[in-house]
């Protein structure tokens, strides 16, 4: 059934199952549905049965959307985020034993399979591998080396890890189901596939999805993706601080965030309240406009600052000829534009799944930045089945044998259960990686999610989210 894609988005506040359907007008968004997530922290699963308890009746309901009487959800894509996920650079270099020989794509491609053998730290496991650029001889950052000749090569990767039992936990709430995992889809770039153009990856444009658990920065220019990175702080970072400083419930700090916030202080006035009703007896509260808006304003500047601090150290600061993006559910907040161009520079604007993307005809429901992931789940699920994207991140499941359980990577090749380095490979984050050449959108967009730096070494005290 080709022409159906069901998507599974884990979020950290919550869970949400898509399907789309493929005709000659374009992709339709045919049934949507979420449930508040529990068992979610930063988005990575936490608590396996609290996840289900979330996601079955999002399933339930999208059975009941289809019309279509063959329709059955059995495989499902699924996004991946948040900090089971880290991405870091690295070289392997080779001596070409035939150097007058023109080298093949099998041997570019066998260069890159050797990186998911990649030494990494204990309990974790490269999970993605992406080409950056080569060097043939005295040939420097060639963006492909296939059809060259040469006897000295270096090519540079971007690797993605993850933490092996983060990944497994994802999987296992989906296998439970009873559903089959298509693929895994790194979510950053499944947000940006729904809410930019072509011509804005051309022109240079920064994403911001501000989720629940997370905000994650991807920046494109020129086609190709320049610089990825995740800030661990989200919208709950940001109903936690009005729960702790109104001292209201969490519930109530939720409402008083989607109704009365706002990121300017200086916009609200001094005297007009909120009246919270006391329950079981206690007196009821109140709290200003301006001290909602103090509290909400401090946070998220200091998620803006981080992604200026990001943007600056991408060396794209003053070069996004498209500004930037701001999508995901927290970009709602009122104001947030207007503080973001103050703390980030030149056009930024606000962004949902939109006509560009999905047909106009689609459920209502995924009109807004809180579907941004999952709309673009269904987009790159489309992409891989039309063949246009087969490198997207794929997490195998476990493959089981008499002796010992072993996992397969990409390739479905047996992977070490530690991995060891190969005497060809070496770290390159000193070395540039140069760009690959320029590719149409759906070529573009592959799985990428950046380093968190070392501003967060260590754990905030509101580690809430």
């Amino acid at each position: 059934m080709s022409n159906y894609v069901a998507a599974i988005d884990l979020g950290t506040t919550k869970v949400a199952t898509i399907v789309g359907e493929k005709s000659a007008g374009g992709i339709k968004i045919i049934a949507y549905s979420e449930f508040p997530s529990d068992g979610i922290k930063r988005g990575e699963v936490i608590n396996i049965q609290k996840v289900l308890n979330a996601l079955t009746p999002t399933i339930d309901s999208v059975n009941k959307q289809i019309e279509d009487e063959d329709f059955e959800l059995t495989e499902v894509y699924v996004g991946i985020a948040g900090q089971a996920i880290r991405c870091t650079s690295a070289s392997n270099k080779k001596i070409r034993m035939f150097p007058q020989d023109i080298i093949r794509e099998s041997e570019v491609s066998g260069w890159t399979k050797e990186m998911y053998n990649y030494s990494v730290n204990p309990g974790e496991r490269v999970l993605h591998v992406i080409p950056q650029s080569y060097n043939v001889d005295e040939h420097m950052y060639i963006s492909e080396a296939a059809g060259m000749i040469g006897k000295d090569v270096e090519a540079f990767f971007r690797l993605f890890v993850g933490r092996a039992n983060a990944v497994k936990s994802c999987a296992e709430v989906i296998h439970r189901k009873g559903l089959k995992i298509q693929r895994m889809l790194l979510e950053p770039i499944a947000s940006a596939r729904a809410v930019i153009s072509e011509e804005d990856m051309e022109l240079g444009v920064a994403v911001v999805d501000i989720g629940g658990g997370t905000s994650d920065l991807l920046i494109i220019e020129d086609n190709i993706v320049r610089h990825t990175a995740v800030i661990p702080f989200g919208g709950k970072s940001i109903t936690e601080d009005i729960r702790q400083v109104c001292g209201v419930s969490f519930k109530d700090a939720e409402i008083l965030k989607k109704q009365h916030g706002s990121c300017l202080s200086e916009y609200a006035q001094e005297s007009k309240v909120i009246n919270i009703p006391g329950r079981d007896g206690t007196t009821s509260k109140q709290i200003s406009f301006k001290l909602l808006a103090s509290v909400i304003e401090a946070r998220v500047s200091e998620i803006l600052a981080t992604v200026a601090y990001e943007i600056e150290q991408s060396g794209f600061k003053g070069k996004l000829r498209a500004g930037i993006v701001l999508t995901g559910g927290s970009s709602r907040i009122n104001h947030i534009q207007i503080l973001a161009r103050h703390i980030l520079g030149g056009e930024v604007r606000l962004a949902q799944p939109d006509t560009f993307s999905i047909m106009s005809t689609s459920v209502e429901e995924v009109f807004k930045p809180s579907c941004s992931t999952a709309v673009g789940l269904v987009l790159k699920g489309f992409d891989v089945l039309d063949g246009i994207d087969m490198d997207t991140l794929s997490i195998p499941a476990p493959v089981e044998t008499k002796e010992e359980v072993v996992e397969t990577n990409l390739f479905g090749e047996v992977t070490p259960s530690t991995n060891g380095d190969s005497q060809d490979t070496k770290g390159g984050k000193n070395k540039p990686a140069p760009a690959k050449p320029k590719k149409k959108l759906k070529d573009l967009l592959k799985g990428t999610i950046g380093d968190i730096g070392d501003i967060f070494g260590t754990a905030e005290a509101d580690d809430e989210a």
